[in-house]
């Protein structure tokens, strides 16, 4: 990945990289503690070699997550102000209601105004948030927490325990929240009094504390207030929700945007730092890039940046362009239901699906793409190539091999002797595609449509989506062909289970079940191997899993998968951004501040 090749490290911080990994990797995993002491594993807040630890042992710590983060020097500041903020590629913030959150761009926003047990920091470690301190028993299956008291909602309701398992009640349901199967581990949680709650989990889990209680990523444990949820209703608390964080919504219309203000009654004093925050939704990349040019805006969140905006930002000297390595998959997903590739039936060999004439051209479509040119030419050759959900964030599970296995990897000759197999030699009588996308994607659907018809000789027209409307579509499976993709994935369930099984949150929720018996993919041996690795705790054992699972959604094309980006933040110099806040893919605000 361009600008993080480990070689190019000094000596000195490539050894302790090394020892790092070694050091947290170096543990029994039949011990339920994973070499951990109890002591280590208590609150308030992990020490950072129990959390490499742990996400060792959830199999998710990679090089990484050890880069020497860049130190930057911040310009004096005050307290107060306002900040500006453009969220990129949306025409509209659609809901901040974390059981209905499917959206990065919407628990970016999320994880300033409601509060979790815990929160991770960019150092990893995990730390209290409404939790003051934790407990585990022996076994690894009882987890005690001590909540934090005096804490309000932004309603003026305290927050107590039956907060907790109000929240949890509500996101096991799968009626009310889209996260329910995050708890699936999660027997139950019991009440010893107002400040203190017991998780009991079917078997140990060393994600627990880094993704389960987490404010953002989990989004199950997200705490909810129960007495605004009856007074507003669903979809008003999806707009205006009440939590306990730090800023609280004044405003939210859609189309229009967001604005936050600062809640006097936050359990820190100290934070946050801003009086108000205005988050205008800018789905066209020139709009945005001549937003925060001008300084009418002064910071960008949202969806991935541009790619063509990238350079042009870094050589603007009012401007900060922090890149990181960015957890997740891009790809371009193909209608298993519309002409001319429809496979009514995943659940056959592959060498069985190659005899069919609409999987043949799905194949012959996925092949035709050759992902080194495209991140070189859309994305300036920041992107790694993908051939599945599985991205190399999540390092021990990451198959360093599947871009030379994959039935996807590039190979012109045999993507167009498929497709002349399937009746269009050379294109011909291919009809013409659509290939839905958002403002910000266009030029690399340009890209995409240019390689497919040099490659194959077929001709794809472009429609641009307002995103909220391009997720509509995509849940509805109202499309030929639309590129779209997930952030913010540390674990294999992230792009297994949310996914790539029949019953994924995102795998065509709102289709015509009568026509479509699933969305965009369904296979019986995918299912049951992701069942299985989520609860197997040996970590040799899941990685063999998920690599399995991960291949056989490549090699049947559940999708054509294009690549793993990286994570860019922008702001302008007057905002001083610090780096404890720097969380790739999100944008806490509780920190920063304003240059006067």
């Amino acid at each position: 990945m361009v600008g993080f090749e480990f070689d190019k490290l000094p000596e000195r911080e490539r050894e302790r990289i090394r020892q790092e990994l070694k050091w947290a990797y170096d543990f029994d995993p039949k011990d339920p503690l994973f070499g951990l002491r109890k002591a280590d594993l208590r609150g308030p807040k992990l020490s950072r070699r129990t959390v490499l630890r742990l996400l060792a042992a959830a199999g998710l710590l990679s090089w990484w997550h050890l880069w020497p983060k860049p130190v930057r020097a911040l310009a004096d500041a005050h307290p107060g102000g306002e900040l500006t903020a453009g969220w990129a590629g949306t025409a509209e913030i659609r809901t901040l209601d974390p059981a209905r959150i499917n959206q990065v761009l919407q628990f970016q926003i999320a994880s300033n105004v409601l509060s979790g047990l815990t929160h991770i920091n960019a150092d990893l470690i995990a730390e209290g948030d409404l939790a003051v301190d934790w407990t585990v028993s022996d076994d690894g299956t009882e987890w005690t927490f001590f909540l934090r008291e005096g804490v309000k909602f932004h309603n003026g309701d305290p927050f107590t325990a039956d907060d907790v398992i109000f929240t949890f009640n509500r996101s096991k349901d799968p009626e009310q929240s889209i996260h329910y199967r995050v708890l699936e581990q999660v027997e139950s949680v019991e009440k010893i009094d107002d400040f203190t709650v017991k998780f009991k989990l079917s078997a140990p889990q060393a994600s627990f504390l880094v993704k389960t209680t987490e404010r953002a990523s989990g989004r199950a444990l997200t705490i909810v207030n129960k007495r605004a949820l009856e007074e507003m209703g669903p979809e008003q608390y999806g707009l205006t929700p009440v939590g306990t964080g730090p800023f609280r919504v004044v405003f939210h219309q859609l189309g229009q945007g967001v604005v936050l203000e600062r809640f006097e009654d936050y359990y820190d004093p100290e934070r946050p730092k801003l009086d108000k925050v205005t988050i205008i939704p800018i789905p066209e990349p020139e709009p945005l890039a001549a937003a925060i040019e001008a300084g009418d805006i002064q910071l960008i969140g949202g969806n991935p940046v541009a790619p063509e905006l990238v350079d042009r930002f870094l050589a603007n000297p009012d401007l900060v362009v922090d890149i990181q390595p960015g957890p997740g998959f891009q790809a371009l997903w193909i209608n298993p239901w519309r002409e001319p590739f429809p496979v009514p039936d995943f659940n056959k060999p592959v060498e069985e699906l190659k005899k069919e004439r609409g999987f043949m051209v799905r194949l012959a479509i996925a092949k035709a793409v050759d992902r080194e040119a495209l991140i070189k030419r859309a994305l300036f050759g920041r992107g790694v190539p993908a051939f599945g959900t599985i991205n190399p964030a999540m390092r021990f599970f990451f198959d360093t091999t599947i871009n030379e296995t994959s039935e996807q990897r590039f190979d012109a000759e045999e993507a167009r002797r498929l497709l002349a197999e399937a009746g269009f030699p050379n294109g011909e009588g291919f009809p013409t595609l659509t290939l839905k996308t958002t403002p910000a994607g266009k030029r690399e659907a340009e890209i995409l449509v240019d390689l497919l018809k040099k490659t194959l000789n077929i001709n794809v027209e472009i429609e641009i989506r307002d995103f909220p409307v391009l997720i509509d579509e995509f849940d509805r499976m109202d499309f030929d062909l639309l590129r779209i993709g997930s952030g913010g994935d540390y674990d294999p369930d992230d792009g297994l289970v949310d996914w790539m099984q029949t019953t994924s949150k995102f795998n065509g929720p709102n289709r015509d079940k009568e026509k479509m018996p699933f969305g965009y993919f369904s296979d019986r041996e995918v299912d049951e191997l992701i069942d299985r690795q989520r609860v197997e705790t040996d970590l040799n054992k899941r990685r063999e899993l998920v690599q399995r699972a991960n291949k056989i959604t490549s090699d049947k094309v559940a999708a054509a998968f294009l690549f793993h980006p990286v994570d860019v933040l922008v702001y302008r110099k007057e905002v001083n951004y610090p780096p404890e806040s720097r969380i790739p893919g999100l944008v806490d605000l509780d920190r920063v501040t304003l240059s006067p």
